[in-house]
């Protein structure tokens, strides 16, 4: 897994007009083909008068699935720019649909490459990122008159706390960077007497 991935912060829209034509981009964060899929339709159904709806989205934290669509523009003219646009900003679990309607005047391939392209850099800037970092998952085991304290330090610290569960005893699952599993460990120990016992899950990706 990569260590860390930049994604647009939350859904989001921002509109520009070149000479007369409305450029209304939308973003937002996708895990799946099939969110991405869904989202453009939802685009489409909120703008039926649009003249174009192109799109572009990158998923994977590696960028290994990349598509765009033009949507009746002329090939490689819109689509295409705004795939660009999200890979030169580093974007990943991110598709961007650019709504437009046609001013009057055309624009050339070079005046919608442009308009393409900016409409998602400008919507990016408008809406702004976050960066996910990798976290190893470390379900901590402890007894339930040591579990509130521990659980805040855990959060005074940083730590990212995902879940509490109480039972015979309180697990608390939290995420961590891999290079500081054995500093934490060291911690724990510390701070419940040795008492609390440790398991690790899986890897996954956090706000950073």
């Amino acid at each position: 897994m990569q260590e860390q991935y930049v994604t647009v912060a939350g859904p989001g829209e921002h509109e520009t007009e070149v000479r007369g034509s409305r450029f209304l981009c939308a973003l937002a964060p996708v895990t799946t083909e099939e969110q991405a899929r869904a989202f453009l339709e939802r685009v489409r159904a909120e703008h039926p008068g649009a003249s174009h709806h192109c799109y572009a989205y990158v998923l994977g934290a590696d960028a290994g699935v990349q598509k765009s669509g033009d949507d009746g523009e002329p090939g490689g003219t819109a689509g295409l720019p705004m795939l660009q646009m999200l890979l030169r900003r580093e974007m990943r679990f991110t598709i961007a649909v650019v709504s437009r309607w046609f001013g009057g005047t055309k624009l050339g391939a070079g005046g919608l490459i442009r308009a393409y392209g900016g409409a998602v850099g400008e919507t990016l800037d408008a809406v702004g990122t976050v960066v996910r970092r990798r976290y190893r998952l470390l379900t901590v085991t402890v007894d339930h008159q040591r579990a509130g304290r521990l659980e805040n330090e855990l959060r005074a610290t940083g730590r990212a706390v995902r879940e509490v569960r109480y039972g015979a005893e309180v697990t608390i699952e939290l995420g961590l960077p891999e290079a500081q599993l054995d500093t934490f460990r060291g911690w724990l120990a510390d701070a419940t007497a040795g008492t609390a016992r440790t398991e690790l899950g899986g890897e996954v990706y956090g706000d950073g």
